[in-house]
C-alpha cells in the first residue's frame, strides 16, 4: 500500500502563550477558526494523493486544538479520513463534560492532557491557566465519557521545583491511572520569554536532572508502565489486558515512516522529500481560499539521512534498531567500545532480525550515545 499512513493536523489556537513555548501558535483569533478548517479541509483535499487508502493515524496539535471552537472542531473531525487511531490534543482549562462528548461522539480514541504539574506554583512559573483541581476534573470529564485511552503530558526540570515537587507530581500521576505518560526535560528554547527570564537558572541545574530523569524512569516502571521511548511510558499488557497503549502516531515519526501535516507551521515526510508549511496564517488562508497550495519550505531528503534518522530516533526506542538498518551509518569501533562499557548491545535474534538496543544505562545517557554511535 503506497502513501503515508500518518496525518498530522495544526491548531495552533491557544487563550495565551505559554512562556517557555516555541510552537506555531496564535492567540485567541475565535473568529477566524471556522475559516481555518474551512483551510484545512480544502488542503487535505489537495494532498489526498499523498495518503493511503487506510491510514493508521490521525493526530490533532497545536497550539490548543481543544480551544478550537466547538463548530468547527466538529466540522474537522467529520471531514478526517478514517483511521486506526485519532489523538487529540488538549488544555485541561478547555475538557468540560460537553467538550469530552464532543470528541467522543465524532471518533476521537485518544486524548492527550497537557497537565504539566499539579503543584500550584510550578503553574505559575509555567504560565499555565490550569490548577491542579481543573487538571483533574478534565481527565475525569473524558474518563466520563468512556475513554480508555488517555494520555498526560507532563515537565521536569521546572524553575524552583524541588524532589519533593516531582514525586508529587508523580504521585499525582500515578493516582489517576492514565494508560500513556510523557515526561519531559523542560528546555530552554531560543527567543522565547522564558528562557530571558530563567536561562541561567535553567543552565544550572542541568546536572541535577539526570537525577530527576532516574526519579521519573524508576517510579514508573516500579508502577508497571513500559518504558517504550526516552520520554514515554504506558502500560504493560500485564496492567491492561493485550493492548498495545504506545502512542502509534508519534512512533510512526521514530520508526521512520511517511507522514502528512496539515496547516500553518506543519512538517511533511513524504518519500525523498521534507517540506514545511508558511506559519503565516494571513498567508495561509489566503492561499488556501484561492484554491493553491500554502507557502512551503521544501527541502530534498538523500536516502544516507533518511537512514542516520531512522537510527537516531530509533535508539531513543526500547526495542531498539534493526541491525541491517545500522549498516554504513554507525561507527563500528564506536560500537564496539560501547558495547565493552554496557551501553548498547545487539539483541539476541529469537526468530526476530537482529537489533541494535540501548541498555537501561545507555538509555539514561541517551542522545550522547547515540551521537558517539553515528558515523
Amino acid at each position: 500500500m503506497s502513501g503515508a499512513r500518518h496525518l498530522y493536523v495544526h491548531l495552533p489556537f491557544c487563550a495565551a502563550r505559554c512562556g517557555y513555548c516555541d510552537f506555531v501558535t496564535v492567540v485567541g483569533r475565535e473568529g477566524r477558526h471556522g475559516e481555518y478548517v474551512d483551510a484545512l479541509i480544502a488542503e487535505l483535499e489537495l494532498e489526498r494523493g499523498a495518503l493511503s487508502g487506510r491510514l493508521e493515524t490521525v493526530f490533532l496539535g497545536g497550539g490548543t486544538p481543544t480551544f478550537t471552537e466547538a463548530g468547527a472542531l466538529r466540522r474537522l473531525l467529520q471531514a478526517l479520513p478514517d483511521c486506526e487511531e485519532l489523538t487529540v490534543e488538549a488544555n485541561p482549562e478547555t475538557v468540560t463534560a460537553d467538550l469530552a462528548s464532543l470528541l467522543a461522539a465524532e471518533g476521537v480514541t485518544r486524548v492527550s492532557l497537557g497537565a504539566q504539574s499539579f503543584q500550584p506554583h510550578l503553574l505559575e512559573t509555567l504560565e499555565r491557566r490550569a490548577s491542579p483541581d481543573v487538571v483533574r476534573h478534565a481527565f475525569h470529564h473524558l474518563r466520563g465519557a468512556n475513554f480508555d485511552n488517555i494520555s498526560l503530558d507532563l515537565i521536569y526540570g521546572i524553575p524552583g521545583q524541588s524532589t519533593i515537587d516531582l514525586d508529587r507530581d508523580i504521585d499525582e500521576a500515578l493516582a489517576l491511572a492514565p494508560e500513556h505518560l510523557s515526561w519531559y526535560e523542560l528546555e530552554a528554547k531560543p527567543g522565547t520569554r522564558f528562557t530571558h527570564a530563567y536561562g541561567d537558572e535553567l543552565a544550572r541545574q542541568a546536572e541535577e536532572m539526570e537525577d530527576y530523569f532516574e526519579r521519573v524512569v524508576d517510579r514508573m516502571t516500579g508502577a508497571g508502565y513500559r518504558w517504550y521511548e526516552t520520554a514515554n511510558f504506558c502500560l504493560t499488557p500485564a496492567r491492561h489486558g493485550d493492548r498495545d497503549l504506545r502512542s502509534r502516531h508519534n512512533l510512526g515519526y521514530w520508526l521512520g515512516r511517511d507522514y502528512l501535516g496539515l496547516g500553518i507551521g506543519a512538517v511533511s515526510t513524504v518519500g525523498a522529500h521534507r517540506w514545511r508549511n508558511t506559519p503565516r496564517l494571513g498567508v495561509y488562508l489566503e492561499a488556501l481560499a484561492n484554491g493553491q497550495h500554502p507557502l512551503r519550505e521544501l527541502e530534498d531528503l538523500p536516502a544516507e539521512v533518511k537512514r542516520e534518522e531512522r537510527v537516531m530516533l530509533g535508539l531513543r526506542l526500547d526495542e531498539g534498531v534493526p541491525l541491517a538498518d545500522t549498516i554504513g551509518v554507525i561507527d563500528a569501533h564506536a560500537l564496539d567500545r560501547l558495547v565493552a562499557v554496557d551501553l548498547v548491545h545487539v539483541s539476541p535474534a529469537n526468530g526476530a532480525p537482529l537489533a541494535l538496543v540501548l541498555t537501561g544505562r545507555g538509555r539514561r545517557l541517551g542522545d550522547g550515545v547515540t551521537a558517539e554511535l553515528l558515523a
